[in-house]
């Protein structure tokens, strides 16, 4: 009888796992409307950030079998697209410099990837990135430029590393929904490879008195809103190292700031306010496959941050921060997963439907340990 019962509940198991159980429906009750951003009375505006871009061979490998032998990475991203779109600004961050056309592509430790990332970016709903990471100077030169004038021609923005003194000496601002939105940049070193004798301005170094000054540049340059994005932290690591709690107190500090965006640990962090100003610690990877892919660098969090006008000074103030749980399936396609929309479509099978569920508790556990519930944040897919 227990060997009947045992093998009974493997093959139930194994249809599971296949997906041709019926999908249990979403209980609407248990979530917040689809994708609908929290009520804010009226104006506002919406900046949404998100996790690393961090591309892998086996990535780029995907979007070279998604564009029939050529790199297309949109049906990878396509999943959270509705998402990122929604946002009157999207951020992305994109930790790795790109490869001249054609390649070489590499790989850890010093990463060159392919071009065709970035028309992928704009598809998705992306409107600039953060550029500033441990990986800026990987390819030297030669490598920030062949980004930055990637991006250029897919008309994605940037901010972080830069082509010139000039170049870095401008902020980088925005307009969304008729407001000017401010980017700011930085990264905590460069894995010990050094900026070019001369041309520190190539890459930006996170400094507590840089991050003042480039913010008070951008509010002389008519920035309503100040975001500020971090590359720090320690790896894999879901609670803030020493450094990023000082700097976070150092930078949240700053008037003219108005919130920090972090990456870099390639697992969730969570997100606190900090003096009055939400610091997201650490948003997870939106895209990559490691060498050892295991949940926690599977999942991340985009956070939409949407700001009310506080009074006639023109200053915005923070209404509502939400967190989208993310995922990146490995099968039978790589492929970014916005966890609300996947839990709430009745056709999603009912092995990933727990799946889902699982990552879903696990982001929103990472996101909350330092009280960010019951300072305001709503997670979304969840009651929280």
């Amino acid at each position: 009888m227990l060997a009947v019962a045992v093998a009974a509940l493997l093959t139930a198991t194994a249809v599971r796992e296949l997906g041709f159980w019926s999908p249990e429906p979403a209980d609407p009750s248990a979530t917040r409307p689809l994708g609908k951003p929290v009520a804010v009375s009226g104006r506002t505006v919406s900046v949404l950030g998100a996790g690393d871009i961090l591309l892998h061979p086996e990535i780029w490998d995907q979007a070279r079998r998604d564009g029939g032998g050529r790199f297309d990475f949109r049906p990878l991203f396509a999943g959270a697209r509705a998402a990122i779109s929604e946002a009157d600004l999207a951020l992305c961050h994109l930790e790795t410099p790109i490869a001249p056309a054609g390649g070489p592509y590499q790989d850890f430790p010093r990463f060159s990837v392919p071009e065709e990332i970035v028309p992928a970016i704009k598809d998705t709903g992306f409107d600039g990135c953060s550029t500033a990471s441990n990986h800026s100077i990987d390819q030297g030169e030669d490598g920030v430029r062949r980004t930055l004038d990637a991006l250029d021609r897919g008309k994605v923005g940037h901010s972080g590393t830069y082509r010139s003194a000039k170049e870095a000496a401008r902020p980088t601002i925005y307009s969304a929904a008729g407001v000017r939105v401010a980017h700011l940049s930085y990264t905590k070193g460069f894995n010990g490879i050094s900026r070019p004798p001369g041309k520190e301005w190539i890459a930006n170094l996170v400094d507590v008195k840089k991050v003042q000054r480039d913010a008070e540049q951008a509010r002389r340059a008519g920035a309503q809103i100040v975001v500020v994005s971090v590359h720090w932290g320690t790896e894999y690591a879901h609670e803030p190292d020493v450094d990023q709690q000082l700097w976070a107190r150092g930078i949240a500090a700053i008037d003219d700031v108005d919130v920090v965006f972090g990456h870099h640990a390639h697992v969730v962090q969570p997100i606190e306010r900090v003096s009055g100003k939400w610091v997201v610690y650490g948003m997870g990877n939106q895209v990559a496959r490691h060498e050892e892919p295991v949940n926690e660098n599977r999942e991340g969090a985009m956070v939409r941050v949407t700001f009310s006008p506080a009074d006639r000074s023109g200053r915005w103030k923070v209404a509502a921060v939400e967190a989208l749980p993310v995922f990146v399936d490995l099968n039978p396609d790589i492929r970014l997963v916005d966890l609300e929309r996947a839990l709430a479509d009745p056709a999603t099978p009912f092995a990933r439907r727990r799946i889902y569920e699982a990552a879903v508790e696990r982001v929103a556990s990472h996101l909350l340990t330092r009280g960010a519930d019951s300072a305001g944040l709503v997670v979304r897919g969840t009651t929280r």
